[in-house]
């Protein structure tokens, strides 16, 4: 059995650089002008740094080794998540620095996406009204949730503290679900993308002194899609505990991508038509990261439970997970585009 202190002191000393080396970044933006500065899309008033999520990045790409040293990390694993990581983070930096078109962008999220499938074991079977999914022919599923989950991410990341809570509260969500469903948990890897993303909300939590950026948000949305699926090779169900995890963000993100098509608008366009971007208008953006990441925790996390412990079927207990969750962000105006936000 791996020495449990080695690994705690391997998640504090990742914590510890998280932290730093975002401060070292917010000089670094602040140096070099790198701001997001208010417009009437934006959802913050102040000029602020971004590209703080590259610590969470780097934190990750050099914890894996040191994992793998430990033994809790195969090497195909490493190769995986590294590899996808990195190719997404780096077009997320050369966009945080410029303009990266749309078609190259999409090519190299597909590009990780299927790198970081490919070496992490590729498709798993996945049980589903008492059958069993499995083939080839996952691939193409699972491919499109992975870039969706990469993409939505960035969408979400909109207001102080909200992604960051996010990667945490399912993170840390998921190793418990890993306890409960296996005798000998290997939940290193959760802990690790955790605490890189507790040192980087330490500074964006509400109010903000530095912004995620492309490069983290790309990362850490690929990175928890990809766990998601390492998870599902440890225990099938636990796959679709993650996806019951990640409720909140896919539910707002989708409703409103789907409204905003319906309406016919640049889906490429900036917009404040997210329903956390609504609330953050009269919540504030503290009550609103933190409400997400409640329901997270209080809702989300007991109906993956009652999924991955066996008490419903899969499917039933995705759909029940999120039906009250759509509700909510429909009810919060998910793709609303009301007359006074284009004067906000």
């Amino acid at each position: 059995m791996v020495d449990r202190l080695t690994l705690i002191l391997i998640l504090v000393v990742a914590l510890g650089l998280a932290w730093g080396l975002t401060g070292v970044l917010r000089g670094y933006a602040l140096h070099k002008k790198l701001m997001d500065i208010p417009n009437a899309r934006s959802s913050h008033s102040v000029p602020t740094p971004r590209g703080g999520g590259v610590a969470i990045v780097v934190v990750c790409l050099l914890a894996l080794p040191a994992l793998a040293w430990l033994g809790l990390v195969a090497d195909a694993v490493v190769y995986g998540l590294a590899g996808a990581g990195l190719s997404v983070a780096l077009v997320g930096w050369w966009d945080d620095h410029g303009h990266v078109p749309a078609l190259v962008r999409l090519l190299v999220h597909f590009s990780a996406a299927a790198w970081g499938l490919y070496w992490l074991g590729g498709p798993m079977a996945l049980p589903l009204l008492g059958w069993t999914l499995e083939g080839v022919w996952l691939w193409a599923p699972l491919l499109l949730y992975l870039v969706w989950v990469l993409n939505l991410y960035n969408f979400m990341d909109g207001i102080d503290g909200i992604a960051g809570v996010e990667a945490l509260t399912v993170c840390v969500s998921g190793a418990l679900l890993a306890w409960w469903a296996l005798p000998e948990a290997n939940v290193a890897l959760y802990g690790l993308l955790a605490v890189a993303s507790l040192g980087f909300l330490i500074w964006n939590f509400p109010p903000a002194k530095i912004f995620m950026g492309d490069a983290g948000s790309g990362f850490v949305g690929l990175w928890l899609g990809l766990l998601s699926v390492y998870a599902g090779h440890q225990a099938p169900e636990l796959f679709w505990g993650w996806v019951i995890l990640l409720a909140m963000f896919v539910a707002d993100a989708t409703l409103t991508l789907f409204f905003r098509w319906w309406r016919r608008e640049n889906l490429f366009e900036a917009h404040r038509s997210h329903a956390y971007q609504h609330r953050a208008v009269n919540w504030g953006h503290k009550a609103t990261t933190l409400f997400y990441g409640t329901l997270n925790v209080i809702w989300l996390l007991p109906m993956a439970w009652w999924v991955v412990s066996g008490g419903i079927d899969p499917l039933w207990g995705v759909l029940l997970a999120y039906a009250p969750v759509v509700f909510l962000v429909y009810q919060f105006g998910a793709g609303v585009r009301h007359v006074e936000w284009d004067d906000y």
